[in-house]
């Protein structure tokens, strides 16, 4: 790996990426709450918005500095890739707390619950990770976030399965239709946050492979 080579010449890169991995870790903090204690829904959920907005400006940045800089600290569309994928999972985040409030959905299921704590779960792993990019010596670490967060992503298929094998089971009328096709509709947001971490992981792993 030749990470750690460049890093005198544009710590900026690093910076922008550990910057964009607490704040999705800020988001999807922010969602759990929001799932564990269920009031001022409509201000939490603009506090994930602006959050969301925050994380679109070092998306932005990081590509400004990519059109600046000559030398990067790893590949160019790499940076691109990963970049992209931070803000795809900050997205999908805001997309579920988003649903939410537009649904006015009753109090969050146990279900609901665990697919947030999962997503909190893999930003942590990656947040805390982040600045292991530039560290020849952290290539193993790295490979246990990938490992933890792509275990995590399996758990969140599993409760995605378990929730709608029996989504419609109480579903007697009208109502309990349109019900249970928001709730489904909102676990699948769940569930592709988390599949979005793992978009994220499995990025890292395949810049630690080209750069091993």
């Amino acid at each position: 790996m030749v990470f750690s080579r460049f890093l005198p010449k544009n710590p900026e890169f690093i910076q922008l990426f550990v910057t964009s991995a607490k704040n999705a870790h800020e988001t999807a903090k922010a969602l759990a709450d929001l799932m564990d204690n269920y009031t001022d829904v409509e201000a939490k959920v603009r506090k994930i918005r602006d959050l969301e907005h925050a994380g679109d400006k070092v998306t932005h940045d990081l590509t400004n500095a990519l059109t600046t800089t000559f030398v990067t600290p790893f590949d160019r569309d790499d940076i691109m890739v990963l970049a992209s994928r931070l803000d795809d999972l900050v997205d999908s985040i805001e997309e579920a707390a988003r649903r939410m409030w537009l649904y006015r959905m009753p109090a969050p299921t146990p279900e609901a619950q665990r697919l947030a704590h999962i997503i909190q779960d893999q930003t942590a792993a990656m947040a805390d990770a982040m600045h292991m990019l530039i560290d020849t010596k952290q290539t193993e670490n790295l490979r246990k976030v990938v490992r933890t967060v792509t275990s995590l992503e399996d758990d969140g298929d599993k409760i995605l399965d378990d929730v709608l094998s029996k989504l419609y089971d109480n579903a007697t009328d009208i109502k309990g239709v349109i019900s249970s096709i928001r709730w489904g509709e909102l676990y699948q947001y769940l569930e592709d946050a988390t599949d979005r971490a793992q978009d994220v992981a499995y990025t890292i792993e395949g810049i630690l492979l080209k750069n091993a």
